[in-house]
């Protein structure tokens, strides 16, 4: 058997912070959080928005895997695991004395049921992926959860790390979406719709050493001038990232707050629906990669914060391939690729870019620019967040528009034809499923390699930078994540300096 066994000193790990600190954490106090767009719900099992997961994640809701500030997979409600030299069992060792914030045990059962409800249709989990690929879950006692997988899925842990498999109780589950109930080290207390998330700390936490805040506060302000005002009033504490990069500039300045410039997940894309004209002609989709200085648009919609990708994938994850020589900048090369492609003089065409994020719409203007330069006209559309997830993301209806894409391990979304991206490729298709069952760490090098290859070579979408970890935050806030490998806004270990 392969061994794959965590020590529960690991899983103390979080309280072995002090070494970083000039002195040991304080407990106590309240920490107000800013991000810019509040979550349609709070059960991340439900809704793939990302604003749900930075305020719920690690912080009201536990899986059985951890990420940490790294990257990598500590021990959550699993106080480790081992998987079988087939890699087809996975062997997990549950906490004892977990239990819920009202009061329910946490135990093998709970979490049997919580991954078989993830994987029915009816209950909506945005990734049922994750979990259709579960052959049998037994609990051979209240405290081993043993998994069998139907083949060798080397993303299995990943996602176990993820929002989607959070656990939740058998009980109290149905209204998770406006009243979450987990184990996390804070428990919800109330959602004022349009303003804020307020949560406290939870005194039957499993890590007696952990939280070390009272409450915490989610604050949704979408305006990053309203943020900085905010901030500067003292009404906020941290803001969660920065989507005016210029304004973090102007931050590092002030001895009052304190930036980091950290990684992230993030790529930040041109999305394209690969079945509207004329965005259905591969050519065309070149001509628009060649058409795109990346590094132009790091500096000017990013003032240099991020970096220039050529696919689906980020730096900061392991099996990177850097593909931006791939479609060097060559207005001459696209204009020839569109005259092939039956656009000599170019065309029209509307790109739709959120409200929400300052980035997209500064993007989407920068590069307007650049397609302008080759006869490619756009139109610019802003649309509210709510108009977004409808129409473009659920129904489709757009050519192109910009977002960021921030879910770790996300390249499997363009083996879906029925994303919004509407891409269908069947070579891609069998190269993820190919890295799905790797053996080892060179076959997944390769397979996910050849992922990014194909998607990249397609010109699937504008593959524009790597999102920037910006957080800013008062200068006596301790214990945030510089670089964000997850989706989360973890306040587990954070506290304030006296």
């Amino acid at each position: 058997m392969k061994n794959a066994w965590c020590s529960l000193f690991l899983s103390l790990s979080l309280v072995v912070v002090t070494a970083a600190f000039s002195q040991a954490p304080i407990k106590g106090g309240t920490l107000t959080v800013c991000q810019p767009a509040e979550p349609p719900g709070l059960d991340p099992t439900t809704n793939t928005a990302a604003a749900i997961d930075r305020v719920v994640y690690a912080n009201i809701y536990e899986g059985l895997v951890k990420v940490d500030s790294s990257g990598g997979f500590l021990p959550g409600l699993a106080n480790g695991w081992s998987i079988s030299a087939d890699g087809l069992v996975y062997t997990f060792n549950l906490r004892k004395g977990v239990t819920f914030h009202n009061g329910d045990p946490f135990d093998a059962a709970v979490a049997k049921w919580n991954l078989e409800q993830a994987a029915l249709p009816e209950k909506g989990n945005p990734h049922p992926e994750y979990f259709n690929g579960i052959a049998t879950v037994d609990t051979p006692d209240s405290h081993t959860l043993v998994i069998r997988l139907n083949a060798v899925d080397a993303l299995f842990i990943a996602h176990m790390a993820e929002g989607d498999a959070v656990m939740r109780p058998m009980k109290g589950d149905a209204d998770a979406k406006s009243n979450p109930i987990g184990t996390g080290p804070f428990k919800f207390v109330k959602w004022v719709r349009g303003d804020r998330v307020e949560m406290a700390r939870f005194d039957g936490y499993w890590n007696p050493f952990l939280p070390y805040l009272d409450k915490v506060v989610f604050r949704f302000i979408s305006d990053p001038a309203a943020q900085i005002a905010a901030l500067k009033a003292g009404d906020i504490d941290v803001i969660g990232y920065i989507a005016a990069p210029e304004s973090a500039m102007m931050l590092e300045k002030d001895p009052r707050f304190k930036v980091y410039a950290g990684t992230t997940t993030g790529e930040v894309i041109m999305s394209t629906n690969n079945k509207a004209a004329p965005f259905d002609n591969r050519m065309v989709r070149q001509a628009m990669a060649h058409t795109i200085d990346r590094q132009a648009v790091v500096d000017l919609v990013m003032f240099g914060y991020g970096t220039p990708i050529g696919s689906h994938w980020s730096p900061s994850t392991p099996y990177y391939e850097d593909l931006t020589g791939r479609y060097p900048y060559d207005p001459e090369k696209a204009r020839a690729l569109l005259k092939e492609a039956g656009y000599p003089d170019g065309f029209t065409a509307t790109i739709k870019l959120p409200a929400i994020y300052s980035y997209s719409r500064r993007a989407g203007e920068v590069i307007a620019d650049m397609l302008s330069k080759v006869g490619i006209d756009l139109t610019i559309e802003i649309v509210e967040w709510g108009q977004w997830i409808d129409r473009i993301f659920k129904k489709k209806e757009y050519q192109l528009t910009m977002i960021g894409h921030v879910e770790a391990w996300d390249i499997g979304i363009y083996a879906k034809p029925d994303y919004y991206f509407q891409y269908d490729s069947q070579e891609f298709r069998d190269a993820y499923a190919n890295a799905l069952k790797a053996p080892d760490e060179a076959a997944k090098a390769k397979w996910f390699g050849r992922c990014q290859e194909i998607i990249a070579d397609d010109a699937v979408n504008g593959f524009l930078f790597s999102a920037p970890s910006l957080p800013v935050m008062k200068a006596d806030v301790m214990g945030w994540w510089e670089n964000y490998p997850t989706i989360a806004l973890d306040c587990t270990a954070v506290w304030r300096k006296k």
